[in-house]
């Protein structure tokens, strides 16, 4: 039996040896390395906290303490000492563990999380919360350096240095997050990692001082200025001193001892404290301590050497694809740059930087500024794609609206992941884009069926003096040539791809495939349906789904995204606005409701938005109609077929 087979809760740890703590360690990543390898999942992030979780746990008496874990890629090993050591292996599959902190999950999980930089602030709140109801426990957050490039992490830092309040926050300082981490706070961190011991610095600082003569008052107040100048030149930690905080660190983040000594010390001190620990992400696994990304987050691969397993039949991905045309529109026009906030290999980003790299923006885990930035470069003459996951630009929606619509500056939104992202679940969905960004004024909002009118409308916004947001999914491109020239698209104008008198079935983006595969089903139980590819959400191809609903007995909407006020509700507020609302109307999409994690296929194919799912919904729609409806309620009316669409001016 291993020392891990023997911890069912945190309070197991307390009595372990330094020896079996250390075996505990080894069992843990191993632990983790079989599990991911099977599952995928954030390897790296969680390999390299260890040490500092086992320390957290046997200082911090959780949940009497609280624990507090931002983002939560580091939340594996706090997994397995928590009482789901068996459940480790349901990781991120479908009815398994979360790959994240889920207060639903375990009482051990104080705060939920899955997005960059939220956890200063929950564990403050939290801390206030004590303070207000006379509670006793302690309040410790641990949190990556790449969630310090955050500006909600520095406004939960400036405010806790205001309230005094008691916190410790374990600074896990590996220099990553998903790709190497930029700005100057990472040079800071850099700066203090190279630095000479804390304690040999303070002598040296204090021996320099005492060799300043102090003559007179004046001679006094320039001695003091100079010492304050010199501490802060010299002293680590002189930033967090300057925000209210106690420093303590550097300190060798896998010297589990060690730390564990300076977090006893830091529970002691009182008021806020920084233990600023380094450590390796990826440690004890070479394949993930010397990938690129530290194997940040990722699908199943082989333990022995770290190769993804499976392959996506020779096709690329959306990001991919993605980034192969951003670059061939850049070498075509040299005002255009693309940004991405801490995800140039995830969004697809790694070819234009190597290509343009003066183009090429990094802004690390601030989304935020991302937009505004991307603003003031279109203010400035500037043609910026700002490559971002669906589910992160949410984090950004006042500034989609304040610096850019409101504007009318001409910025790009390539939005990665939109609909289901799979095993990250709910906090990674992309469910909600076509509702927040259909809201927004002066917008314009697409959703290509493949890579080839990804790049026809990457194109025409491009060329444009306005916003665009293109929405695109996880997974393999449709196997359709893109590496030709951009063809016209004319916005808002949508196409017919199939006809049929039965039903019409108005889809959008990733689900046109889907619903020309419902036809096909159909068509095989004697039902005909028409499918048409509203490329366009807004503006909305108002004249076709008016001639839709004249042709069909019914209409149907199919979107990856939520039916509450999306796709779905822009057709049916049209249809309404033209008197047909009499028509039978069907909106198929993602539930009014958070989707959990799983495997991207089985999820859509249990929410019946695969073809299969999506036929058996609509000819159960039909089969209750009245079987006297008629065709739309103004008569049949001629549609448009495939190739209209295109034309004109872009």
């Amino acid at each position: 039996m291993g020392v891990l087979d023997r911890v069912d809760s945190p309070a197991d740890l307390v009595s372990l040896t330094g020896p079996e703590l250390d075996a505990l360690a080894r069992e843990i990543r191993s632990k983790i390395v079989e599990t991911c390898a099977r599952n995928g999942g954030h390897v790296g992030a969680s390999l390299g906290a260890v040490e500092l979780v086992l320390a957290l746990h046997r200082v911090f008496h959780d949940p009497a303490d609280v624990l507090v874990f931002d983002v939560g890629h580091q939340a594996y090993a706090h997994k397995l000492v928590t009482g789901r050591r068996e459940a480790f292996a349901t990781l991120r599959q479908r009815g398994g563990l979360s790959g994240f902190p889920r207060r639903e999950e375990s009482p051990y999980d104080a705060y939920g999380t899955a997005h960059a930089s939220t956890g200063i602030a929950a564990a403050l709140g939290f801390a206030k919360a004590r303070d207000l109801s006379g509670g006793r426990g302690a309040v410790a957050v641990l949190v990556g350096d790449g969630a310090l490039t955050g500006g909600l992490a520095f406004e939960a830092l400036n405010n806790a240095g205001t309230l005094g309040t008691d916190i410790v926050v374990l600074l896990n300082d590996n220099s990553m997050s998903i790709s190497p981490n930029v700005g100057a706070l990472s040079t800071y961190l850099t700066r203090i990692r190279s630095a000479p011991t804390y304690q040999q610095m303070k002598h040296d600082l204090e021996a320099t001082l005492r060799a300043i003569p102090v003559v007179g008052p004046r001679t006094a107040r320039a001695a003091e200025r100079l010492k304050e100048s010199l501490r802060h030149l010299v002293v680590p930690g002189a930033f967090f001193e300057a925000l209210g905080f106690r420093y303590l660190g550097p300190i060798d983040g896998h010297d589990r001892a060690l730390v564990e000594d300076i977090l006893e010390r830091a529970r002691a001190m009182g008021g806020p404290v920084v233990v600023h620990a380094v450590t390796e992400k990826g440690r004890g696994y070479a394949p993930a301590a010397s990938a690129r990304d530290r194997f940040h987050g990722g699908g199943p691969f082989d333990p022995a050497t770290g190769r993804p397993l499976g392959g996506k039949g020779g096709r690329p991905s959306w990001s991919q694809a993605f980034g192969e045309i951003a670059v061939r529109l850049a070498r075509g026009d040299p005002r255009v740059v693309a940004i991405t906030a801490a995800m140039e290999d995830g969004t697809g980003l790694g070819a234009f930087h190597a290509a343009y790299p003066d183009r090429f923006f990094d802004v690390g885990i601030a989304e935020n500024h991302a937009v505004t930035f991307a603003a003031g470069l279109a203010a400035g003459g500037m043609r910026p794609i700002v490559a971002i996951y669906s589910t992160f630009l949410q984090r950004a929606y006042d500034i989609v609206i304040h610096d850019v619509a409101l504007q009318r500056l001409p910025v790009l939104f390539c939005l990665d992941r939109a609909g289901i992202a799979g095993e990250d679940g709910p906090t990674h969905h992309g469910a909600f884009d076509l509702a927040y960004l259909r809201a927004v004024p002066d917008l314009v909002l697409a959703a290509p069926r493949d890579a080839a009118m990804l790049r026809d409308l990457m194109a025409a916004a491009l060329a444009s003096q306005g916003p665009w947001a293109l929405r695109y999914p996880k997974g393999s491109v449709p196997d359709v040539a893109y590496d030709g020239p951009p063809r016209p698209v004319q916005v808002g104008r949508g196409e017919v791809l199939r006809t049929g008198r039965d039903v019409a079935i108005l889809a959008v983006g990733s689900m046109v495939a889907v619903a020309q595969g419902a036809a096909e089903i159909l068509a095989r139980q004697g039902v005909e349906a028409m499918v048409a590819d509203a490329v366009f959400v807004k503006p909305l191809d108002e004249g076709l789904a008016q001639r839709a609903a004249r042709s069909a007995r019914a209409v149907v909407t199919l979107e990856e995204g939520t039916v509450a006020g999306g796709f779905g509700d822009a057709v049916r507020a049209c249809l309404d606005a033209a008197g047909l609302g009499a028509v039978p109307f069907l909106r198929l999409g993602l539930p009014d409701a958070f989707v959990p994690h799983g495997e991207r296929g089985a999820l859509l194919s249990e929410l019946g938005l695969d073809s299969a799912g999506v036929a058996e919904r609509v000819h159960a729609f039909l089969t209750a109609l009245p079987a006297a409806t008629p065709l739309g309620a103004a008569g049949r009316g001629r549609v448009r077929v495939a190739g209209e669409r295109r034309g004109g001016g872009g």
